[in-house]
């Protein structure tokens, strides 16, 4: 198990909670807006966190923090990834799973083992738009189709859940949104994210955030059919 990365304090990655952040390497998407290029491109080349380290440090704020959250990179690639949760957990922390959703089969273990409180998986774009927003090839088709498989499980297993989306002015358009509602109309809740720029994107300078009020053009779009839709990342 290699840990790339340790954020000792967020109160914004896991709602409503006082949270850590653990970053795990490697996906199995290519996103060309990725906030942590590193970790998707070549995780081997990145710093590691010893994991003795992080549950020393996790046990020193037992009763501090609320949860942890686990997030990448892609963390259902990681092979250990049941076995990290479980000592997480065993230290009486809630665990909140990041994950393009993807890889199906284990969400659903992992919920079905009640070793999950909280999901949140990115919704890269529409169905029509998936491959150029997640940077699949036609041949990813099986990628796609774990997506919805994904989305599926999450609105009807009982776990708490958001759907998020980082929302790119060359990649988005109202359009998406209006498919996106129909997609995943009735789920719990929807975040439209605005895109920063930055040196650790996959391809930096390339890419533009919507205007705060293009946001909202956008989640009254999604509102017809999810009841709560909200904005992140823009004043």
């Amino acid at each position: 198990m290699k840990l790339h990365g340790l954020q000792k304090l967020t109160l914004l990655d896991y709602p409503g909670k006082v949270a850590a952040t653990l970053f795990l390497g490697g996906c199995n998407f290519r996103c060309p807006f990725c906030q942590n290029a590193g970790l998707v491109r070549n995780p081997e080349a990145e710093a590691v966190i010893p994991t003795e380290e992080v549950f020393a440090f996790l046990k020193k704020r037992q009763g501090i923090l609320d949860g942890v959250c686990i997030t990448g990179g892609e963390p259902t690639l990681e092979k250990d990834l049941e076995l990290l949760i479980r000592e997480i957990r065993e230290m009486g922390y809630l665990i909140k799973l990041d994950t393009n959703g993807s890889r199906p089969e284990v969400l659903q273990a992992l919920v079905g083992k009640g070793l999950l409180d909280y999901v949140a998986m990115d919704i890269k774009s529409s169905l029509a738009g998936y491959e150029k927003a997640a940077g699949l090839s036609s041949a990813s088709r099986h990628l796609l189709e774990a997506v919805e498989e994904s989305a599926r499980f999450l609105m009807a297993c009982g776990v708490d859940y958001e759907f998020r989306t980082t929302v790119v002015r060359e990649l988005h358009t109202a359009e998406d949104f209006s498919a996106i509602a129909r997609w995943l109309g009735g789920c719990r809740r929807y975040y439209l994210q605005a895109y920063q720029d930055s040196d650790n994107i996959l391809l930096p300078g390339v890419f533009h955030s919507y205007t705060r009020a293009e946001l909202e053009e956008f989640r009254k779009i999604l509102l017809k059919k999810i009841p709560l839709v909200e904005i992140r990342g823009i004043d």
